[in-house]
């Protein structure tokens, strides 16, 4: 299949060197501008060195089919942390946080295995009608004709309310989880991070992780219930992890549990606004809400990228792998990608397969809370269409600064 290229002389990522092309710059996706390298690198180097950056040499893998490649193959390409882990970025020597995403077999499956009940189809089914009952109340709460920020009304809200219900955590307490996370996830040069070095970075993890410490023990003493610490508390495999890990398993959590699904409530609501006729397409069939979903996801891309580390020399999309190389999957190309998913550019509601996407990762890694991120949205889209047919954004939104979550702090809109 040979799918169209639109070639822009006048664009920097068609007029520069093909070597000059590095796509780890966070700036690009805070700026929204990334699309044009990606469409370049795809057609002339799917498979492209970059030989200096600020994180040092690696491969950008930007097609759909080699990114599927390296997922399934874990065993020629390492998620390891003591190896370089899952982002392009390597954490410093001494603050590493391993966690289940950052091993490989058997300890990734023994660990993942402990926590992945609690999203299994039984239990979501039985969370669904307390998710309804949240949205419906953040939903009643917001006031029509005034502009407020989504991403902190809504996006932020929901999200932090279903963390505090996954860990038990208290409820009242429950924007130290949001916090948390950004502060797990954010680029510290930022100038609006809430950390602005890796050491204090580190030092914020170690007193969530004393927080949560306190709570986990509480749930040691007592029978095992279905919530993510007293499976940590009472799993064979997590119930005594050393400090680190123990830090870098409730981040992967929090994360997990956080960024994909807040960033595509608010990704979601740009992309209508900015396609009115895909917004009127669903208010006239709310029955393409699931699709529209996972065409949400897909569209968002909220994690832009994965590493991982060649453990052997071997081969990907014709180029010589070594072992030891550092091997990026764009996720945010691999998306956009036209041999795979047809009018990849288009933002359409009833797009025919729209759960082939790579959002959640493949293979072994694969989300394991993806279909806990539909349900959310799902309802929150059943719940939002009838009460509010049309919502607005008044202003651009503001994206993070990060390369690799696709993040939006903010997004001004207003109820019609």
């Amino acid at each position: 299949m040979n799918a169209p290229v639109h070639v822009d002389p006048t664009s920097e990522a068609w007029r520069m060197p093909l070597d000059a092309i590095d796509v780890s710059d966070p700036q690009l996706y805070q700026d929204d501008t990334w699309y044009p390298y990606f469409e370049r690198l795809r057609r002339d180097d799917p498979v492209h060195w970059v030989r200096e950056s600020r994180y040092g040499p690696y491969w950008a893998v930007s097609k759909y089919s080699d990114i599927m490649h390296v997922e399934v193959n874990h065993g020629f390409y390492s998620s390891a942390s003591e190896l370089g882990g899952i982002q392009i970025e390597e954490q410093p020597k001494g603050m590493e946080r391993p966690s289940f995403i950052r091993m490989d077999p058997p300890r990734h499956d023994d660990q993942r295995k402990v926590v992945s009940p609690i999203v299994a189809p039984g239990n979501l089914a039985n969370m669904e009608s307390l998710i309804r009952e949240r949205t419906v109340r953040v939903l009643e709460g917001l006031p029509r004709g005034e502009v407020f920020d989504w991403v902190d009304r809504v996006s932020i809200e929901l999200t932090t309310m279903m963390l505090a219900t996954l860990f038990d955590f208290p409820f009242e307490e429950r924007r130290k989880l949001t916090f948390w996370s950004d502060v797990a996830i954010c680029n510290v040069n930022a100038p609006d991070a809430p950390v602005h070095s890796e050491q204090e970075r580190y030092d914020e993890m170690k007193r969530m992780a004393a927080t949560m410490a306190a709570l986990l023990a509480e749930r040691a003493k007592a029978p095992p219930k279905f919530d993510l610490l007293s499976m940590l508390a009472h799993g064979e495999s997590t119930r005594e992890l050393p400090l680190h890990e123990f830090m870098g398993t409730l981040a992967l959590l929090i994360v997990g549990g956080n960024d994909t699904t807040r960033n595509s409530m608010s990704g979601g609501l740009m992309a209508l606004t900015a396609n009115p006729g895909e917004y009127q397409k669903l208010r006239d069939d709310p029955a393409l809400i699931p699709g529209m979903v996972s065409e949400i996801i897909r569209y968002v891309t909220p994690v832009i990228h994965m590493r991982r580390t060649a453990t052997a020399d071997t081969e990907l999309g014709g180029k010589p792998i070594r072992k030891g190389d550092k091997v990026v999957l764009w996720y945010v190309s691999g998306n956009r990608d036209p041999d795979a998913i047809p009018d990849p550019d288009r933002f359409m509601i009833d797009r025919a397969r729209p759960r082939q996407h790579l959002s959640f990762g493949f293979g072994i890694h694969r989300c394991v809370g993806n279909r806990l991120a539909e349900l959310q949205l799902r309802i929150l889209w059943e719940e939002l269409l009838p009460r509010y047919p049309v919502i607005e954004a008044v202003g651009p939104a503001k994206r993070v600064y990060s390369n690799f979550i696709h993040g939006i702090r903010s997004l001004p809109v207003r109820i019609q």
